[in-house]
């Protein structure tokens, strides 16, 4: 698997998980609490933050058609221009988001949604594009975006097999330097039930490259199976309040809850370690808590030993359990004193 970097930050396997703080538009128009998202999002631990760089009018058409107008799920019933007026983020905010990032040491990064982002970002130095579920199949923009020479992010929600193909080949043609991809179910929020992680292992296998979550069910849960799945990368939605509302709130998790998915996915990882091939058994102060045969009881030079005599007890500092068959009906070779341990150097042949 190809391992890549972020601002100097390795992202792959080997590596703690990079954790991705989804601002979205959860600033809900103010950029004041914008502000304060990067500030709880520092808290938390995360190592990035991201934005969505759009407008309504680079993103879609203003036009009452139907399939113009969102049917079921959070946003039943608006167009989707009027969803993407509110929830984009001015692009005259990015400048001082981009500071208050940095000033916290956090990475930041965005998802442009058509090339004039692109080209915005690329001026404000960008360390990584993000390239967004519903964007991965237009390969002209994945190839814009990785001609900046930086790494790519790609979800790929909603894509087929030969979709993935064509955009990671387009992420490569362009020049990227290096990406990774994110199994994502694109629901909002999305049920654990229907997330099927072992989705994640499927992608590394096909395409090499470091793969990673974009999470939308709630709680932390499902990150840390991902991150036992072999994820790299978690991305989640991230809120002051839920109950403030905004067009992302229901599927994003409160500053609290961010923290604590940060902590148990970084020890998920750290639980994993490599596999332990060379078990070396019971040593130093748990031996006084395993099983061995002692003597129980005194026995005589020559003696036959029955099984009042050898016992399994512990502590661990006799033969091993498993040779008391081996042991009863011999003699014993001196005096045994009880409460010594046995030792073959104790036992005459049978």
């Amino acid at each position: 698997m190809t391992e890549f970097a972020i601002a100097g930050r390795l992202i792959g396997p080997d590596h703690s998980p990079y954790l991705i703080a989804e601002l979205s538009g959860n600033h809900n128009g103010e950029l004041a609490r914008a502000l304060e998202l990067i500030d709880a999002a520092a808290e938390t631990g995360a190592d990035a933050v991201k934005l969505q760089t759009y407008t309504a009018d680079t993103i879609t058409l203003d036009v009452d058609r139907p399939e113009f107008r969102i049917e079921g799920g959070p946003w039943d019933g608006r167009t989707l221009h009027d969803l993407y007026q509110e929830a984009s983020t001015p692009w005259d905010w990015h400048e001082a988001l981009f500071d208050r990032a940095r000033n916290h040491g956090l990475d930041c990064f965005s998802s442009p949604f058509d090339p004039t982002a692109v080209e915005f970002l690329d001026g404000l130095d960008v360390p990584a594009y993000k390239i967004a579920s519903f964007e991965l199949v237009d390969t002209p923009l994945i190839e814009t975006a990785a001609s900046k020479g930086k790494p790519l992010i790609m979800s790929t929600g909603i894509a087929n097999y030969a979709e993935i193909e064509r955009a990671c080949a387009a992420a490569r043609a362009g020049g990227a330097d290096g990406f990774a991809l994110l199994h994502c179910i694109s629901a909002y929020p999305a049920a654990p039930e229907t997330m099927r992680l072992g989705t994640i292992g499927t992608l590394a296998a096909a395409f090499g490259v470091p793969i990673g979550l974009s999470d939308h069910t709630l709680g932390s849960a499902v990150a840390v199976a991902a991150i036992a799945r072999g994820a790299c990368i978690v991305e989640k939605h991230l809120t002051l309040k839920r109950s403030d509302g905004g067009p992302d709130a229901a599927f994003s998790l409160e500053p609290d809850e961010f923290k604590a998915l940060v902590d148990d996915c970084r020890m998920a990882h750290a639980a994993l370690g490599p596999a332990q091939v060379d078990r070396k058994g019971v040593g130093g102060a748990n031996a006084q808590f395993r099983r061995s045969l002692y003597v129980v009881r005194d026995v005589a030079a020559g003696a036959t030993l029955g099984p009042e005599d050898v016992r399994s007890v512990r502590p661990g500092n006799g033969l091993a359990p498993h040779h008391l068959p081996d042991v009863l009906g011999r003699p014993a070779t001196r005096a045994l004193t009880r409460g010594e341990p046995l030792d073959w150097s104790m036992v005459g042949d049978a």
